[in-house]
Formats: C-alpha cells, structure tokens, sequence
C-alpha cells in the first residue's frame, strides 16, 4: 500500500469518527441551553456522550457513515485517475477496518458492492488550481437527513414566496418544519440560491463545508443565515424531534448565477453528525484540519 493510499485512509477515519471541533462546540452549548432533565436535553447528551466514545474507539459517529463526497484540487500535472484509484483503495481498506459501514448499492439488483465502490460511488469532484499542493476535503452525507433534502422553485405560490431573499426564507423554514425530526436534528443547512437543478444541489452541499463561525462575505447573506438560524430555532422542533431550542445549529449559503426563467433554492439538510475532514500534501508532508 503505497503512502497517498494510507493518507486517505486516515482522512477517512477522522472524518467517520471524529467529529468537527466546532460542530461538538455548538452541540455542547446546545445541551446547557435546554431545560434539565427534558428530552431535548437527552438527546443531546446521548449524543455528545456517543461523540466521545466514537473518538476515543476511532469508531463510526454514526451507525449511517454516509456517502463519502470527495473534493480534490491538484495542481497543474496531477493525475487525477492515479488520485482516485488511490482514494478508492483508501475507501475499501476504511470499510474493511470498519471505518465506514457497506453502503454501496446497486439500484438494479439491490446488491451491496460491500466495500463502499461502485457506479459514481463514492461521489469525486476534481478541480486543478494554482497552489503547488494537494488539498482533499471530505463530506460523509447521512441517507436520513440527504432524505429531508428539498429544492423549490421560485416563486412558491402555496407560501407566497416570491424571487427574493424573503421568499427563499419562507421556503427554507418550510423544509426545515416538513423535516422535523426525520433528519436527526439539530441540523446544519447548506443552501444554494440559483443554479441549475442539479447543480443546485451539489452547491447545496459545498456550502456545508464551511466552519460554523466564518461569515457570509456577502453582507445581505450573511444576515439572511443569522436570521434563519433564529427562526429556525422558533420552531421548537429540538433535537430529534423532541421539541427544544435548538433545531438548527448552522445555516451556510451561496449565490450563483441562474437563468432568467429560473429560480431554485436547493436545501441540503444535514444532521447534527457534520462529518467534515480536510489534508493538505506539501512537499511530502500530510497534515489535517
């Protein structure tokens, strides 16, 4: 097993067994603001309790590992087949340690693969930048919150909701309340304003790579994802579903450009299992954040 191959291996285990540093931050503040002794507030200790186990064991956050989302940006020259044979490697080698769970399926024939491969499986984005280093960055996405997942087209006439920051609000807290707690709140959303429909999608989930504490550079964005959060949280929703103060911990969104007939806003829901890791290769040298 060459060195690249065992590097990815690694990014896997962080990333299905140790949770972001700012995700558990915010779901520890979470805990102290709910009412002793309620459910929400068990939950969420369940939660943080099973967050522990899972970095001290290098076991899964979650029963559900997710489909692994792998961005990779390479400078000028790189093999990108070579990178992904090697990331691939590193992917059934992580499912044979039990770093991931066999998630793979077959849409025909309903056979798992057993080792986390297949037809555009894991998901791979390739772009070539101007940096002379290897930066990989890794999203596990869970099936229960990918499930709650939605895209609406604007305007929205059963909410009122017209082509405007107002109406992606009304939309917005529209997915989260049908959500409720199917997506195994509380939850991180990453939305996308325009796009196209797929695309839409895949910004949706770039954005939930973003640290909870950075701001939107955008200013009208970053006081729409403040706004959200807030009313979001009104729903009383809580964790799981339970009811509580906290339903939403973080909301992340993007602009891009769109047709002129078109207008979708792409909801990606995110459990409270945010399982993001990132490498960077320089000169032989491996580091993660």
């Amino acid at each position: 097993m060459d060195k690249m191959t065992k590097a990815f291996i690694e990014l896997v285990r962080r990333a299905a067994t140790d949770l972001p540093a700012d995700v558990e931050a915010v779901l520890q503040a979470a805990q102290a603001r709910e009412e002793p002794g309620s459910a929400a507030a068990g939950a969420l200790g369940t939660i943080l309790e099973n967050v522990a186990l899972a970095r001290a064991n290098s076991t899964p956050v979650c029963q559900d590992t997710g489909t692994p989302i792998f961005y990779v940006y390479h400078s000028l020259g790189t093999s990108t087949r070579e990178l992904r044979a090697q990331i691939e490697a590193a992917v059934a080698e992580a499912t044979a340690r039990s770093y991931l769970r066999p998630n793979a399926v077959d849409s025909l024939s309903g056979r798992n693969s057993g080792n986390n491969l297949g037809v555009e499986y894991p998901t791979f984005h390739f772009e070539e930048w101007e940096e002379n280093y290897l930066q990989v960055k890794l999203l596990l996405k869970g099936g229960g919150s990918e499930n709650v997942g939605i895209q609406y087209k604007l305007p929205h006439s059963p909410l009122k909701a017209g082509r405007d920051l107002e109406g992606v609000r009304k939309v917005v807290l529209d997915a989260v309340y049908q959500a409720q707690g199917k997506g195994c709140a509380p939850s991180v959303l990453g939305i996308a304003l325009g796009s196209d429909r797929g695309y839409g999608y895949v910004h949706a989930k770039e954005q939930l790579f973003r640290p909870l504490k950075d701001v939107n550079p955008a200013p009208e964005l970053a006081e729409l994802e403040d706004r959200l959060l807030r009313d979001c949280n009104e729903l009383g929703i809580g964790p799981m579903g339970f009811g509580g103060q906290t339903t939403v911990f973080g909301v992340k969104i993007g602009a891009y450009h769109r047709l002129p007939a078109c207008y979708f806003v792409s909801v990606a829901y995110n459990c409270w299992a945010c399982r993001r890791a990132q490498m960077t290769v320089q000169d032989e040298k491996v580091e993660y954040s």
